[in-house]
Parts: C-alpha cells; sequence; structure tokens
C-alpha cells in the first residue's frame, strides 16, 4: 500500500487530522505545551451534566434538537462509543466497534443495520432511512452530507484530537439524550482508570504503529488520542513532524523502543495478515528491543484506531499498561 493511501487509511481509521497521514504526523506541528499537558495529573472532579435542547461542543459547533434524541445514526465509531457508554445503542452504524466483547459483542452487534457506503462514502438516503433524530459523524470526512440531511434530522459533525475532546463529546451526548447520570459515572471512571495508570508510569519506551503493509506509520500525540495517552502512562518520544514528516525503521531502531502496539489496519474487508508479520521482513525488524524481547502487542484497531471514547480509551488503558509492566 502506498504512504498516500495509507494516510487516507488512518484517516478512515483515527481521522485525527486533515490530509493524508504519511506516519500518523498529522498536518501540523505538536500544540505548544503538549508534553507538559502530558505530565499533568488528570482531575478527578466531575462536574455534573445538565440535560439541554442546544449546546455548543468542544470545537464551536452548535448542536440543537427539538426533543430528545432517540434513535442515531452512528457515521463514526467515536458515536458508537459515547452510546454505549450512555446504555444505547445506534439505530445504525458503519462501525464494527460494538462488535468487541467488552461492548456489545458479535451476536448482538450483528443486528444493528449497517450503513451502506462504508466510513468514507454513506450513502445519505440509507441514512435517512433509519429514520434518525440524530446523526453523528467525523467533520473532516462526513461534513459533506450536511446540505443532504438538512432539514430532515440534525447533523452532528466531531473532531476529537485529544481524551479531553472525547470527553466533552460524551458530556455534550449525555446532555442531549437526558442520560447525564450515566455520562458523569462514564466519565468518572475513566478520570479515575487514567489516574491509576498515570501513578504507575513505566519507564519503559513505548511506540504505537499503524498500517497495513511495509509503508507503516507512527501515531503521534496531537494528532492522535490513543497515542496522546501514551505520555501519561510511559516514555514516549515520537512527536508530530508535519505532513512531511517521517519515522524511518533506522530512526526507531535508535529510541531503543521497549514496548510496541502495532494496529493492522484494512479498508473494512478481512485483513491479508498481522502488520507486524510483514514488517518482519525488514532486516532492522529483529534488531529493536521489543522484537527481540517478545514486546510486540497486536492490537485491535476497531479499539485503537477507531474508538476514542471513554470505553474504548479504557481499554487501551488496561492493555497498554499491562504491557508496559
Amino acid at each position: 500500500m502506498s504512504r498516500r493511501i495509507l494516510g487516507t487509511v488512518r484517516r478512515w481509521a483515527a481521522a485525527a487530522v486533515m490530509g493524508t497521514l504519511l506516519v500518523g504526523c498529522g498536518t501540523t506541528a505538536e500544540p505548544a505545551g503538549e508534553s507538559d499537558k502530558a505530565a499533568a495529573k488528570t482531575d478527578l472532579t466531575v462536574e455534573p451534566i445538565t440535560a439541554a435542547r442546544s449546546l455548543t461542543d468542544v470545537k464551536g459547533v452548535t448542536v440543537t434538537t427539538k426533543a430528545v434524541p432517540r434513535r442515531v445514526v452512528c457515521l463514526v465509531a467515536l458515536c458508537d462509543d459515547m452510546l454505549a457508554e450512555l446504555g444505547m445503542t445506534p439505530a445504525a452504524t458503519n462501525s464494527r466497534l460494538l462488535a468487541h466483547p467488552k461492548f456489545l459483542g458479535k451476536e448482538k452487534a450483528a443486528a444493528i443495520p449497517v450503513v451502506p457506503g462504508g466510513f468514507l462514502a454513506p450513502e445519505a438516503e440509507a441514512i435517512l432511512s433509519y429514520k434518525p433524530d440524530l446523526v453523528i459523524g467525523l467533520a473532516d470526512t462526513h461534513g459533506k452530507l450536511a446540505p443532504a440531511l438538512k432539514g430532515a434530522t440534525v447533523f452532528w459533525p466531531v473532531q476529537p484530537g485529544s481524551w479531553e475532546d472525547s470527553v466533552r463529546y460524551l458530556r455534550d451526548l449525555a446532555a442531549l439524550t437526558g442520560r447525564t447520570a450515566r455520562g458523569e459515572a462514564a466519565e468518572k471512571a475513566f478520570r479515575a482508570k487514567l489516574a491509576k495508570a498515570e501513578s504507575a508510569r513505566s519507564d519503559k519506551t513505548a511506540l504505537i504503529i499503524f498500517g497495513s503493509d511495509e509503508n507503516f506509520g507512527v501515531a503521534t500525540p496531537g494528532n492522535d488520542v490513543t497515542a496522546g495517552l501514551l505520555p501519561k502512562i510511559a516514555d514516549y518520544p515520537w512527536k508530530s513532524r508535519g505532513v512531511d514528516g517521517t519515522y524511518s525503521m533506522e530512526e526507531i531502531l535508535t529510541r531503543d523502543v521497549d514496548v510496541m502496539f502495532v494496529e493492522t489496519l484494512s479498508f473494512g474487508g478481512a485483513s491479508d495478515g498481522k502488520l507486524s508479520d510483514k514488517l518482519a521482513r525488514n532486516p532492522l525488524w529483529s534488531r529493536i528491543p521489543a522484537v527481540k524481547n517478545g514486546d510486540v502487542h497486536e492490537v485491535d484497531s476497531e479499539v485503537w484506531a477507531k474508538g476514542r471514547g471513554t470505553r474504548s480509551l479504557g481499554i487501551v488503558l488496561d492493555e497498554a499498561t499491562a504491557a508496559l509492566k
């Protein structure tokens, strides 16, 4: 797979930034103060959530519903994650996240209709056939659907760049659906889990790589919600370099990576093999400490790359902290 296509896949999977994510580095440099932000201890305070019919989200988007949304169509996995935290299921989805055993499981997830067209090109007519009160999609991917949905339903474009954004989106959906207590409980549980992981921070060097073939990428804080958690629980030296930046295998070798997490991505069909097995063809791969010591972990990309909600991120913390011990 070419690096340009790889960028498209990662935007599909994690969609944290615009453009071609050649190595998961995004289109902008690392935000100022990102390291300080990562070092800060997680605040356990959970403010009360108030039910609302209209609100302005963390990205400045105003969302207004005439009544409490009951039928929600999810075009991005963050939506499925939030609904699960609130005790709801989508009217339709294009994500496979809910099949994970810590969500609904395969059998129950299979009963939820799948939106035709996939993640990149969901069909507006099909979306409306599910009679949604609310449609949640990714701003930079599904924003083009807004005109076709206008007047028939409410479209909410989301674009999380950090776990804090994900928490804010959860709180907003809890307010819109009136499931305030569930929203508060989910936020409290996640903050507690993150704080616990921080208190046991590892001094090991970690790395998240993604891709489907030898054209792998490196997930970086500021552009990837999951990667934003890693500096809180381990040494994570990977920084955004802009759209033209790249980390080579040679450079990764110099960082003495102790633990590696690998996300094998695909275009919606079955994967043709693990990314770690394909990277093993590179003679430098076997020299990385994590490879030598058997600390390469193939993870579920539906959770690690696509979920980005508090339940998915909680699973990431569980798996990452276990591997970093």
